[in-house]
């Protein structure tokens, strides 16, 4: 049985798409740029938000300075806004409640920034006591980077064999690879089911209840 179940949060335990987008699209209008149709985020975001910047700003406009002026305008109307529409997904509440009860540890690895990674966790998920809830924090890379895999390992003290990894997209599945740890890829989320399919997790499912049963695989 697996001791501890680490998520990553967008597209997993979340659908943020809307309000990622609606964010994102109002610094872009702010500053003179087009924006995108919410559909085009799902292949924006993932990789933390100065990637998503860059991705969402016009050819010959990617530059570090324009991702920080982006940046200054998305962080402001994103902390008011970043719940507006976010939701769990299907069966995820329920989902995190049985592990729970269970006596499993649970954990959030995010490229989301820190602070709206830690509103949006207490905030969904009230009664869950999480392990640790990391988001891209300064000065650490961030997923596939298995670094913020390793700090909540040190934090719960449990072996590697003993835990899985649970994402919706390649970075996800990637990060599992470097960290060591079994993935399990979701096809709920912000990616294709052909994208998790290229990494060859160990496990990919299609609904949330589908975890719980591999958590309690004697492997």
């Amino acid at each position: 049985m697996k001791k501890l179940v680490i998520f990553d949060l967008d597209g997993t335990l979340l659908n943020t798409i809307a309000d990622l987008a609606q964010s994102t699209n109002h610094a872009l209008q702010t500053l003179g740029y087009p924006t995108h149709e919410e559909s085009a985020y799902n292949f924006m975001v993932g990789n933390g938000i100065n990637k998503l910047f860059e991705r969402a700003l016009p050819e010959g406009e990617k530059t570090e300075e324009n991702i920080l002026r982006v940046r200054r305008e998305f962080i402001p109307f994103y902390d008011l806004h970043n719940a507006d529409k976010s939701r769990p997904y299907p069966g995820i509440p329920q989902l995190l409640e049985q592990l729970q009860e269970q006596g499993v540890l649970l954990a959030v690895a995010s490229n989301k920034y820190q602070a709206a990674t830690a509103k949006l966790v207490s905030r969904y998920f009230p009664n869950i006591r999480f392990t640790a809830v990391f988001g891209q924090r300064d000065g650490i890379q961030v997923k596939p980077d298995p670094t913020i895999v390793h700090d909540i390992l040190d934090i719960a003290k449990v072996s590697k064999e003993d835990v899985l990894y649970v994402g919706d997209s390649g970075v996800d599945m990637q990060t599992a690879v470097n960290a060591g740890i079994t993935a399990c890829g979701v096809t709920w989320g912000f990616r294709p089911r052909t994208e998790l399919e290229g990494f060859h997790p160990e496990h990919i499912v299609d609904k949330a209840d589908a975890i719980a049963g591999i958590v309690a695989c004697r492997h």
